[in-house]
């Protein structure tokens, strides 16, 4: 098994993979970065390995670590040891973790969904924070959904910070992007009933008529949905305010809509 040693900050290497911490630089490179044991351990279970496999000097054995080693050395990836300082350089954290990779992004066309593949699909419009989007892809895997759709300019999925928010759901859930008339054209191609919170016209969100496959989608979290997107659901719901807040969190709204309609569907 081959492992390089990397001792020094200026390394070509180093260089490389500390630069997909920019999205300008991402985009060039159609790469990401992914940091700590069980999430590249999700990745490679879920069938994505790194291209290249950071491991901090010293680390604690173990043998998850060991298996994704091997695995990567076996794909022809490149395993590359490095002192626990350079990589927090890398990953930006001060108390790294001891093990980090870079991927290569996969293709996020809206066209690969296979909608009746779940009964439940989450859709954001919009989203700006990588905890936000993070949070929805948890969501997505805990509900059983088949993965999250985001429409027009949302924050990168593939940010550092977006990655490690979703805890390894990037890697097990389907991740789609497309501009709204893209998506809309696309959803009513076929079955699909898209769903939304919402004051206009809206029924409460327990005991509403959901089928699958449904479509809960999410504005973005200070302006909420465009009204001719609210207009193109075919379901609006409302969730009840009792305290002195307005509205909720937009991924938190999402989870509670999105368990709501799992528990329609399962009865």
């Amino acid at each position: 098994m081959t492992r390089k040693i990397i001792t020094g900050y200026s390394n070509p290497t180093v260089k490389f993979v500390r630069s997909l911490r920019e999205k300008k630089h991402r985009r060039r490179e159609r790469k990401f970065l992914a940091e700590g044991l069980r999430l590249l351990t999700d990745a490679r279970e879920g069938g994505r390995l790194p291209e290249i496999l950071l491991m901090a000097e010293g680390r604690e054995a173990h043998p998850l670590l060991d298996e994704l080693e091997q695995a990567v050395d076996a794909a022809g990836g490149e395993v590359i040891e490095l002192p626990l300082d350079i990589l927090s350089k890398v990953t930006g954290k001060e108390n790294p973790q001891a093990v980090a990779g870079v991927f290569a992004e996969w293709d996020t066309s809206i066209r690969l969904i296979d909608r009746n593949a779940a009964p439940i699909w989450l859709v954001a419009h919009a989203m700006r924070d990588p905890g936000n989007l993070g949070t929805m892809l948890r969501t997505a895997d805990a509900v059983g959904a088949g993965g999250l759709i985001l429409i027009d300019d949302c924050v990168d999925p593939f940010s550092v910070e977006a990655v490690r928010a979703s805890m390894g759901a990037i890697f097990t859930e389907k991740l789609a992007q497309a501009r709204w008339d893209e998506f809309i054209a696309w959803l009513r191609a076929g079955e699909g009933q898209l769903v939304a919170a919402s004051l206009r016209d809206a029924v409460p969100y327990r005991g509403a008529p959901y089928v699958a496959p449904c479509f809960v989608m999410v504005g973005n979290e200070s302006r909420g949905l465009p009204e001719d997107y609210e207009l193109a659901c075919d379901l609006r719901v409302t969730m009840p305010m009792k305290g002195r807040a307005d509205s909720l969190n937009a991924a938190v709204a999402g989870a509670v809509l999105a368990y709501e309609v799992l528990a329609t569907l399962e009865r």
